[in-house]
This record gives structure tokens, sequence and C-alpha cells, in this order.
């Protein structure tokens, strides 16, 4: 099956670890040559073909599609239709990790009251759950690549769903958070395999519009995580929160059992056919190994964009945690039902954006397909999240900060500005995440999975110290951070659009260049 890892502007990692990797007996010269048009092979973008046949044959192009590349054929297994159902369950179980980080929020003081503890410690117990949503990108990106999509996520509803029960059940504070941590570690396998299979089905051109949906999942989640969490807890217990949750993880479930064919094109465990015991584990090690993930940040537009990715969960984060403890004196409301109102606001935004956003970001790589005549840059997707990301987010952050420190404009004011910023993520998301699929196609799922590991630890810092932060400094000036870090990322990924593409290449020359002196040496030693 043809492999579509080598996009224009999209040329994979080395992938030293497959079959394919040059012989020790081959000449090192000619394993160097072999390697670097590997790494600099662009393939040629596919225009419609003429007709050989006479103009008197009612004879049409082979290809009519001007944005369609070589290898492109592999997205055409399924249907629109399945494609369509795919993303839709793909959204559904990306919507049930975010939605259990922040339900409880709206419930914070009840489940301290239980426990005999604080807000603060119980907002720890999220900052934990954060903390372990970004540890476990480490091990499911690398298990989807070598075991398929299907059967990971399989295992990770499973597995929600049980240790939803145990949070439910939870008798103390400990077990409270040993079941929180171990259902946000298989939360996250949604997310990342999620990403890749969008990644597996749609064009390049197409995958950012298809994202947008899937991504909608992922940050409603959030938003109406505290308004759901608000109406249990004022009518029943806390603990019914996650009876909910639990409903929810064994619905998925289902869905995924049903609904969810696997989509990778080439799982790795296949390669460990017919090899020994020994061998299988040395190969497993090599394909599992969560340094694989941390080590993908040689790459600096990889960083930037994780960095980017970084301050818009750390915005969203530190907008809705402290929400019952800043709009409720502000505006003296006294049930969390009341509090829970105000999460509908980005909600809404999140769902209005879904609509825009990623089609906003597959015009753009269309429009800069054509300016390059044919040619497609990953990089040209970043474009796209520029203007919400360094005038949209930062500008309603402030606004939305000091109107409430300084008592201005009423209710309509932070929920407008909690609306605008729902919206503008949604601008954001889309490019950022279909560009972790475009950029390194054949380790997809790992690049994601990297990206996620950055964004989620900036969650935790962001749920961990805006409360404290706020009542040390004001919400205005927490809101000032939050903006300046927005405006810093967004300069960071202007950068990356211009020069990510060398700094790409770079990096490959240099892989290249220690492999081929690691041969030499090795051939040195053996004639020695």
């Amino acid at each position: 099956m043809a492999d579509p890892s080598n996009e224009k502007g999209g040329v994979s990692e080395p992938n030293l670890d497959t079959p394919s990797t040059p012989t020790q007996n081959q000449d090192p010269e000619k394993q160097y040559e072999s390697i670097t048009k590997t790494l600099t092979k662009n393939t040629a973008i596919l225009s419609p073909t003429p007709s050989h046949a006479s103009s008197n044959h009612d004879i049409h192009p082979i290809n009519t599609n001007p944005y369609a590349e070589l290898g492109d054929e592999v997205y055409d297994k399924l249907p629109p239709h399945r494609k369509a159902i795919i993303t839709a369950v793909l959204s559904f179980c990306g919507f049930l990790s975010p939605v259990s980080s922040t339900t409880v929020l709206a419930a914070v003081p009840e489940v301290a009251a239980t426990f005999a503890t604080t807000g603060t410690i119980v907002n720890l117990s999220n900052a934990l759950y954060l903390i372990f949503m970004g540890i476990s990108p480490m091990v499911w990106g690398p298990l989807g690549n070598v075991y398929g999509r299907r059967i990971c996520c399989l295992i990770s509803s499973v597995l929600f769903f049980a240790f939803s029960i145990g949070t439910a059940l939870a008798p103390n504070l400990a077990a409270f958070f040993v079941f929180r941590i171990l259902t946000a570690f298989q939360g996250t396998a949604f997310l990342i395999l999620g990403s890749a299979c969008i990644g597996d089905i749609y064009r390049p051109v197409e995958r950012a519009t298809a994202l947008g949906w899937f991504l909608s999942g992922t940050l409603v989640g959030p938003a109406f995580g505290p308004f759901i969490g608000g109406i249990i807890v004022t009518f029943v217990s806390w603990r019914d929160i996650f009876w909910l949750q639990t409903a929810l993880g064994g619905l998925a479930t289902i869905l995924v059992y049903f609904f969810l064919p696997e989509t990778i094109h080439h799982a790795r465990s296949s390669e460990l056919v017919g090899l020994a015991r020994r061998e299988k584990w040395a190969k497993l090690w090599q394909w599992t190994n969560p340094l694989r993930i941390v080590r993908l940040y040689r790459y600096p537009n990889l960083l930037v964009v994780g960095l980017a990715s970084s301050s818009l969960v750390w915005n969203m984060y530190s907008l809705l945690t402290p929400i019952r403890y800043v709009l409720n004196p502000r505006f003296h409301l006294t049930s969390p039902l009341q509090a829970g109102l105000f999460y509908i606001a980005p909600g809404i935004g999140y769902l209005a954006g879904t609509l825009v956003g990623g089609r906003w970001a597959d015009r753009v790589v269309k429009k800069w397909i054509r300016k390059r005549d044919g040619e497609r840059v990953s990089e040209d997707r970043l474009r796209s999240s520029l203007p919400a990301m360094g005038v949209v987010l930062p500008g309603c952050m402030l606004i939305y900060g000091w109107c409430v420190q300084e008592e201005k404009g009423g209710v309509p004011v932070p929920v407008l500005a909690m609306f605008a910023q729902g919206v503008a993520q949604l601008f954001c998301f889309p490019s950022l995440n279909t560009y972790c699929l475009d950029v390194m196609q054949g380790r997809s799922s790992e690049v994601v999975a990297g990206n996620y590991m950055v964004r989620y630890f900036f969650a935790a810092l962001g749920t961990a110290t805006c409360l404290p932060a706020i009542e040390k400094m004001g919400v205005g000036w927490f809101s000032t951070i939050s903006a300046l870090f927005m405006v810093v990322a967004a300069v960071m990924v202007y950068g990356t659009t211009l020069y990510g593409r060398g700094w790409r290449d770079g990096v490959d020359r240099k892989k290249v260049e220690r492999l081929r002196q690691k041969e030499e040496r090795r051939r040195g030693e053996v004639e020695g």
C-alpha cells in the first residue's frame, strides 16, 4: 500500500527502524546518498492529465483535483459517509477526558467538604489529572503506530469506564486522587489516536476541516463540564458526576467497537512476524520507548508549535478553573448552577468556531498552494492561526480580566469575551494540530502525542497556579500575563512559517551526517 509520508513540505523524519534501513554491508557513500534522497524527495503533485485519445473520444482526465498528490489514493479506501461517522465517534470519545478534567470544578467545595480538605487541594487533583494527560501520550502515541488505532482505543475506553467507577466510589481523598489519575492516563488516548485517525483517512488539504469537528468535542468538554457538574451538584451528590462519566465511557466503548475500523496504513507489529522473542522485545522497546516522543523536540518547528498549543490550553484552563471563585463574588452568585452558566459562553464559542475554523485553515493552505504553483509547504497552514492567536485571544483576555477586576461592564462583558475566545481557539487548534499530522506523516501519532504532552503540562501548571496567582496579583494582571504568553507564541509561529522548512531540513541533514559517520566508524572497526 502506498505510504503518503513523503509529502511536499512535509518530508518525514528518516525512519531508521524499518527493514528499509541500509544494510551493514552497503557502502556508506551509497547509504548516505540513499537516505539523502529519501529526505529530500518531493513528490510531484498530480495535475489533470490530458487524454492521449483523439478529441473525438469522450474521455475525461484521470484526475481533476488540482490539490491532489501522489499517494492520495490511500485516503479513498473509505466513502465520505464512513469518514463522517468515524469523525463523529472520535469527537465523542475525545469529549470524555477533557470533560472529566473540568466537571469537578463546579463541585470543588462539595468534594472538599466530603473529604475534609480545601478547594486548593481538590484543584491539585485536577492539576495531577492534567499532568497525567500530558504523560500518557508518550505511551499511546507509539503504541498506536505499532498495534494500530482501533485496539488502543478499545483498551483505553474500557479502562476509562472502569476507573470512572473507581472515582465515583472513592472512599477517601487518596483513592479519589489515584482513580482520577488513572482515568486521565486512559482518556488522553482518544485525543492522540483520534487525531491520527483523521490523518489516516483525510487528504492533507481536507484534514483541518475534519479536525475542526473532532476538536469541537475535545474543547467543548472543558467548557460544558463545569455547567454539567453545576447542575448535578445543585440537586444530587457530586459522585453522580462520575457515574455520568462512567455511562459515557461505556457508550464510547460500544461506539468504538462497532463503528471504528482500523485506519492505520501500516501497523509496525506486522514486522515482528518471524522474529525471535528477544528480537521482538528489542524492536518493541525501540518503537515504544517514550523518549522517542521527547527526541522529536530536536526539531525547532515542533517545539514552537508545542509551545503555541500550550499557550492556548494555558489560556483555556486558567480561564475556566477560577470562574466560581472569581465571578461568583463579582456578581454575587450563590449556587454552583449559576456559576456553571458562565461556562456556556466559551462552549458555544467552540461550537461556532467548529463551523469555520477548520475550513479557514484548509482554505489558507489551498491559497498558498496556488501561490507556490502547486507546491504544498506544511508551514503555510500555520498562517491561518496568526490573527486569532496574536490579536483576538490576547485582546479578549485583557478585556475579561480588567473588566472583572475593575467591576466594569456587568455580566455581558465576560460572557462576550469568553464566547469570542471560544471561537478564536477553533481558528488556532485545527491549524496547529493539522500541522502536526502534515509535517511528519510517517510518525503523525507520535508528533501529535508530543504536542499534547507539552500542552497538558502547561494546562496542569495553569490549573495549579491560577487561583493562588489571582489571589495574589488580581485577575487583571494574571490575564495580562496570559495575553503576553499568547502574543509571544504568535510571534514564534510566524517565525516558523518563514523558517520552519529550513529548520526541518537542517536537523535532517545533521542526522544523515551522523549516520554516515557512524557507518564509517563501524566499517573501520570491522576492517581493522
